[in-house]
């Protein structure tokens, strides 16, 4: 398991809180796993729930239309990228 970066873990602690994840720890995200299918298991209404989420603490929209929604939400490493690329743009 790869270690999660600052911005990681605060995205898992956003992503267990804003989803009700009690039985998965925060710090226990492998920032490299897959969020959907064979990683964490979530599905599209937990996407939905997630960007609302981020859009709330970080100001940024997240699309629910958008192509890039597939590599956006790879993982927790991709989504922390992305945010972190739209922070500075």
């Amino acid at each position: 398991m790869s270690v999660q970066t600052a911005a990681e873990r605060e995205l898992a602690e956003l992503l267990v809180e804003s989803l009700n994840l009690e039985e998965v720890a925060p710090e226990g995200i492998d920032p490299e796993a897959p969020l959907f299918g064979e990683g964490l298991g979530l599905d599209s209404i937990d996407a939905l729930e997630l960007a609302l989420a981020i859009s709330k603490k970080h100001g940024i929209q997240l699309r629910s239309d958008s192509d890039e929604n597939r590599r956006i939400f790879a993982s927790l490493r991709a989504l922390a990228a992305h945010i972190d690329q739209q922070k500075a743009a």
